[in-house]
């Protein structure tokens, strides 16, 4: 009987070890699931222990811990965190002995140590001194943040959308939008160092793809169905979402630069090639060059020299140059020769040298003329000289944009001449030298 005794008292004494604090306490248990929801996204100042159901020292501090829970209810939060159990949650930070407290703060991914004594006295105050100052700092301006919603760091996270299980099918999968979504833990040093690059490149990519390439995070610690529902294991994880495909993972580098690179990538291969516009009035001209970097303009012959075929023969050009360079979100336009006399004395080509193309920086005021042929070689080089910076530029003649004349639209037929009018002579009298010359 002893030895089943000594089983029945190892095995209450095991549990009584466990069970430093419970429900009934107004010690709050932490846990990897409720960690971020209680204590990251709160506003509340927290000081949180880390303990060991085994440690001596942590089993003494539990009463005393418990007193200055109660002691400090609704005015500071008191937390535990078994960190033998949840090794992975003490290891995020920097815990190597129990007990170990930590002040959760204004800045709650960086908690400072609590240097004070453990006593329930000397929780509270180190408590109330946290407190006093996280006021002040709030008083002066100075609050600290966490996650993609708030401002941390310098930098603007408004660009990047906060991904949630509520709204992740809604906004990503039934989107006709490319998705870049990271998976994140507030906690993860390397999560920490994308947050700048990834916010920035959200920004860039917003504005280069009109939004059709959208950034996203989602805070894997909180929002666990959809990081279950793709296999998330590590952190940071980045997927990308395409309505009706399967997601992939980014294989890309992490710095700014290299996320807008892939998002634009994403880009080109789902967007269609950009809309090569008739110049028919001043709002196309204005329009298309202030919202592109650079606009490629032709003047084309008139329809007389080349009628519809011809003309649809340069046109069929220009549109394998805008698929072929979609990338770079330019803007295509042009124009029937005479129809925009400013705009072609403005660039130097008037008159003479039909079909001719030039390339407008509406921003900087400066254009490039193709010097080569005007075919699917000359234009790929010419403007494969622009798009590596180089290339010849002069000023846009007056330093502005040049007046732009209201047209009809080319009907897609050949021209036609003017027809001549005919002139009845029946009722005219001739004069009488004229009559006597013909006769």
């Amino acid at each position: 009987m002893r030895p089943l005794l000594f089983g029945v008292l190892g095995c209450s004494l095991v549990l009584s070890v466990q069970a430093l604090y419970s429900s009934s306490d107004d010690v709050v248990e932490l846990t990897p699931s409720n960690f971020n929801r209680e204590v990251i996204q709160s506003d509340s100042l927290w000081l949180v222990e880390f303990y060991a159901p085994w440690c001596g020292h942590c089993q003494s501090l539990a009463p005393e811990w418990k007193k200055a829970a109660t002691a400090l209810k609704g005015i500071v939060k008191i937390g535990a965190v078994d960190a033998d159990q949840h090794k992975s949650l003490g290891g995020q930070y920097g815990v190597r002995g129990f007990p170990t407290i930590k002040i959760f703060g204004g800045n709650k991914n960086k908690p400072d140590e609590y240097q004070g004594g453990r006593t329930s006295q000397a929780i509270v105050d180190g408590a109330m001194n946290a407190l006093r100052a996280l006021v002040k700092d709030r008083l002066s301006g100075k609050s600290g943040g966490s996650g993609y919603n708030k401002q941390s760091g310098g930098g603007s996270k408004k660009d990047v959308v906060e991904l949630t299980d509520d709204n992740f099918d809604k906004m990503v999968l039934e989107s006709d939008d490319v998705w870049l979504v990271e998976f994140f833990a507030p906690w993860c040093g390397h999560c920490k160092n994308l947050e700048p690059e990834w916010a920035a490149a959200a920004t860039d990519v917003k504005e280069q793809t009109k939004g059709r390439v959208r950034l996203g995070a989602v805070d894997a610690t909180v929002h666990q169905v959809v990081s279950s529902r793709y296999g998330i294991r590590g952190f940071p994880t980045i997927k990308i979402f395409k309505k009706g495909e399967e997601p992939e993972d980014y294989q890309g580098g992490r710095s700014r630069k290299d996320i807008v690179e892939r998002a634009l990538d994403l880009f080109s291969d789902n967007a269609p090639p950009p809309e090569l516009l008739e110049i028919l009035n001043e709002d196309v001209l204005k329009k298309t060059c202030e919202d592109s970097q650079l606009c490629i303009i032709a003047v084309l012959p008139h329809i007389l020299d080349t009628g519809a075929s011809g003309r649809n023969g340069y046109l069929e050009v220009m549109m394998k140059m805008a698929e072929k360079y979609k990338k770079k979100m330019w803007g295509w336009l042009w124009t029937e020769a005479g129809a925009q006399m400013d705009l072609e004395a403005s660039l130097g080509i008037g008159g003479f040298g039909y079909p001719a193309m030039a390339a407008i920086n509406a921003r900087k005021m400066k254009f490039a003329l193709l010097r080569g042929s005007f075919s699917d070689t000359g234009i790929h080089e010419f403007l494969r000289e622009l798009s590596v910076g180089r290339g010849s530029t002069a000023t846009l003649g007056g330093g502005a944009m040049p007046k732009i004349h209201a047209v009809e639209p080319w009907d897609g037929k050949d021209g036609q001449l003017p027809e001549e009018e005919d002139y009845d002579l029946s009722d005219v009298d001739l004069d009488d030298d004229f009559q006597k010359t013909e006769l």
